[in-house]
């Protein structure tokens, strides 16, 4: 699984990730985002996802953002 690395890109993608993750609390998600195992824990424990589960939804939110990326340039 990948990370978004630059806080750029995290500011970016932020209203798409809180879209997609309702129960998000961004005040906690950038420093979850430098642990990506436990950025999935948090996310199952959050919303109610099984930790299989919520590296799946991460893993596919990931994707769709690098094809974003790559669309954008």
């Amino acid at each position: 699984m990948t990370v978004l690395n630059a806080s750029k890109d995290w500011a970016n993608c932020l209203p798409r990730i809180q879209n997609r993750f309702p129960y998000l609390q961004p005040a906690l998600a950038p420093s979850l985002l430098q642990d990506p195992e436990a950025f999935v824990v948090y996310l199952a424990q959050t919303h109610h996802l099984t930790l299989t589960e919520a590296k799946e939804e991460v893993d596919d939110f990931l994707f769709v953002e690098g094809l974003l990326r790559e669309v954008e340039g």
